[in-house]
C-alpha cells in the first residue's frame, strides 16, 4: 500500500526466529512532541499567553526602560552611579545573594526533614513554611520588629542595622528552596540509596554522590527565585531597617524616595539597572543548570 512502511520479515537462523528491531516505530516514538505542527487551538493558546504576558510584563517593562533613557545617557548614568544609589544597590545585592545561598542549605535541610522524617507536628511545620507567602510583607515587618526591635521580649534589638536587612530578606524568601526541593525529593527512589548503603557507603557519601546531583536543579531554581525576591523586597524592610541612607537603605526604598520627589527618570534608571542585574543572575544560574543537566545525561 502506498505510503505505508512495511516491517521487515523475521529471519530464521538455526531454527531460531530473530525479530528485526522496529526501527520505524522507534524513530517515530523518539521524535520530541514539540516538533508537532502548530494547530489552531495551540496557536490560539500561544496568542493568549503572549498577549497576557505582554500586558502584565513586557509592555510595563518597556515603559520603565523608556522613562529611564528619556533624559539621555548622561542623566541615566548619573542617577545609576550616585554614591547613595550605589550603596543601596551593593547592600541589596550582597544581602540577597548571601541569603539565597543560606536558603540553599537551610531550605534543603528543611525539605529533607519534611519528606524523609516522620514526627509529631510535621503537618504544622509544613504549613508554617508557607506563612511568608501568605503574610503581607508589611505585617512581616511588624512581626519581626516586635521580636527583634527596641521592645524585644527576648532582649535582642537589631532594628536599624544591616543585620535587620538580612533578617527581613531571610524571612520572606524562606519557602522558595523548600518548595522547589520537596517535590523532587518525594519522587526519588530509595532503592539506589539503600544499595549504596549496603555496599558500605556512608550517609554523607550517599547524599553527596546520589541524592544531591538529583536535587541540584531544584536547589538552583529555588536560589534564583530567592535572590529575585530578595532584591525586590520592600514592605518588611520599611519598619525594621530604618531606611538610613548609606547604611540600611535598600534599592526599593531608594526608588520610592525618587518617586516621592518627582524624579521619575532617576527612579526608572535605578529600576532598569536592577532589572539588568536580576536578569544576568537568573541567566547565569539557568546556564549552570543546563550545563549540569547535559553533563549528567
Amino acid at each position: 500500500m502506498t505510503g505505508t512502511a512495511l516491517a521487515p520479515a523475521p529471519v530464521i537462523r538455526d531454527e531460531v526466529i530473530v525479530e528485526p528491531a522496529p526501527t520505524a516505530i522507534r524513530s517515530v516514538r523518539a521524535q520530541p512532541r514539540y516538533h508537532r505542527r502548530l494547530t489552531a487551538a495551540s496557536g490560539l493558546g500561544l496568542g493568549v499567553a503572549v498577549l497576557w504576558l505582554s500586558l502584565l510584563v513586557l509592555i510595563p517593562l518597556a515603559a520603565v526602560v523608556g522613562t529611564a533613557v528619556a533624559g539621555g545617557p548622561g542623566a541615566f548614568w548619573a542617577a545609576l552611579t550616585a554614591p547613595q544609589t550605589l550603596n543601596a544597590i551593593g547592600l541589596t545585592v550582597a544581602v540577597a545573594a548571601g541569603i539565597a545561598l543560606l536558603n540553599a542549605v537551610m531550605g534543603t535541610i528543611i525539605a529533607w526533614v519534611l519528606v524523609r522524617d516522620r514526627f509529631w507536628g510535621r503537618g504544622v511545620l509544613n504549613v508554617v513554611i508557607d506563612i511568608p507567602f501568605a503574610m503581607p510583607t508589611i505585617v512581616a515587618g511588624l512581626v519581626l520588629l516586635s521580636l527583634y526591635g527596641p521592645r524585644s521580649p527576648i532582649g535582642v534589638n537589631i532594628a536599624n542595622t544591616r543585620m535587620s536587612v538580612a533578617l527581613a530578606i531571610a524571612f520572606v524568601t524562606l519557602p522558595f528552596v523548600v518548595r522547589t526541593v520537596m517535590p523532587v525529593l518525594e519522587e526519588l527512589e530509595l532503592d539506589v540509596e539503600e544499595a549504596a548503603s549496603s555496599l558500605g557507603a556512608s550517609s554523607w557519601v550517599t547524599f553527596r554522590r546520589i541524592v544531591l546531583p538529583s536535587l541540584a536543579p531544584a536547589i538552583t531554581s529555588g536560589v534564583a527565585l530567592s535572590f529575585a525576591r530578595g532584591i525586590s523586597e520592600y514592605g518588611s524592610l520599611v519598619l525594621l531597617t530604618g531606611n538610613m541612607p548609606n547604611r540600611t537603605e535598600v534599592v526599593s526604598v531608594r526608588v520610592l524616595s525618587h518617586i516621592e520627589n518627582g524624579e521619575l527618570g532617576s527612579a526608572a534608571a535605578i529600576a532598569t539597572g536592577m532589572l539588568v542585574i536580576a536578569l544576568a543572575v537568573l541567566a547565569t544560574l539557568d546556564l549552570v543548570q543546563r550545563k549540569a543537566a547535559r553533563h549528567d545525561s
